[in-house]
């Protein structure tokens, strides 16, 4: 006769007389019998872990017009835990940032030395982790599994990562390919050979965020593919060598602006920099298209981001019905690159 199953609940070795049924249904054996109801119930928040994911992927937007060939690929992993100990935004509870919303209308900060190195700080964990992120690409892997990788690089760090539930933003970091201008949502679709994809990480260390993005290679990208990425790289570039003391927030757009169109690309104006440091997002505005009317002049102790937007086509978005991810409305790809400024006596330092 074959021994008699154990109870698989913890502390308990009854002999057990029932199956999980969603165990007996997967085929699963091994911890998956249970001596009573009552220890099956006290168990089940550790033993549904057994199932593993029991749906199939599926795309939540059927019914909506996609603008590209990109799905969503659902279920959405559950939100990853922070550590009690790690110190958290306002918002990493309720979704709302009150601080943010109290500052809006300020001036632009000029931080002391003392908050410009807690920027620092953050900073370079922030660029740690999306280097960290940079590594784990390759085909197949998920973009969920790719936030996976940044939200626990975060954590071993003593940071947290901002987007997760910024405005209730579900994950650790944004995760954007192809037509995805920004704020993708990371989900259950494996990259595939000849994607661009862009990661967007920001940390929160000890009441200071950093901000930074890159857009990388999945396998053999195609010449038109690499020459966006370049280019985007490039406008990016070409902005930072003109952070200074004295120069007017609004002029970086044409450096930008002028570059990508030379190349017949366009630049995504709905998106734009920003101010950085207690707050995840705060003045200046920093558009990244000519024309623009953004108020302020770089000061000695400014910090903030450039990240231009830049596409193949038309610049204008679709945001999918998540609310998050923005696609380009023609469906051709955009790319990004970003990072956190210091405008210094004499010019910048890249933060990031």
């Amino acid at each position: 006769m074959s021994e008699k199953p154990t109870c698989a609940a913890v502390d308990c070795k009854n002999e057990a007389h029932l199956q999980c049924p969603t165990c007996l249904k997967l085929g699963k054996n091994e911890g998956s019998f249970f001596c009573s109801q009552d220890c099956f119930k006290k168990s089940w928040g550790s033993h549904k872990a057994v199932h593993g994911n029991t749906k199939s992927p599926y795309d939540p937007f059927k019914t909506f017009k996609y603008t590209g060939p990109l799905r969503a690929v659902y279920p959405l992993s559950p939100r990853r835990v922070v550590p009690e100990g790690i110190a958290k935004p306002d918002y990493a509870e309720t979704g709302i940032s009150k601080s943010e919303y109290m500052a809006r209308g300020t001036d632009i900060k000029v931080l002391t030395p003392e908050e410009i190195e807690g920027v620092r700080k953050a900073c370079k964990i922030t660029h740690e982790v999306l280097e960290t992120a940079a590594k784990a690409i390759r085909v197949g892997i998920t973009t969920d599994e790719i936030d996976r990788i940044v939200h626990e690089a975060t954590i071993e760090r003593g940071a947290y990562p901002s987007p997760l539930n910024y405005s209730y933003f579900p994950k650790s970091c944004c995760t954007s390919l192809n037509e995805v201008i920004c704020h993708g949502i990371p989900d259950q679709r494996p990259l595939q050979d000849g994607d661009i994809l862009n990661i967007d990480i920001s940390c929160f260390y000890n009441g200071f965020h950093g901000d930074s993005n890159a857009t990388y290679f999945v396998g053999n990208v195609d010449e038109a593919g690499k020459k966006l990425v370049e280019v985007t790289r490039e406008c990016l570039e070409k902005a930072i060598a003109a952070v200074k003391p004295g120069m007017r927030y609004r002029d970086f757009g044409k450096i930008i602006e002028d570059h990508a169109t030379k190349f017949g690309f366009s630049v995504v104006r709905a998106f734009v920099g920003h101010g950085i440091h207690h707050l995840f997002h705060c003045a200046p505005n920093v558009p990244h298209y000519a024309n623009n009317k953004a108020i302020g002049v770089c000061k000695p102790g400014h910090i903030f981001t450039i990240e231009p937007m830049i596409c193949e086509g038309v610049h204008q978005e679709v945001v999918w019905p998540d609310g998050w991810t923005a696609t380009t409305r023609d469906g051709k790809r955009s790319a990004q690159f970003e990072h956190t400024l210091l405008v210094t006596e004499t010019g910048v330092e890249i933060l990031t």
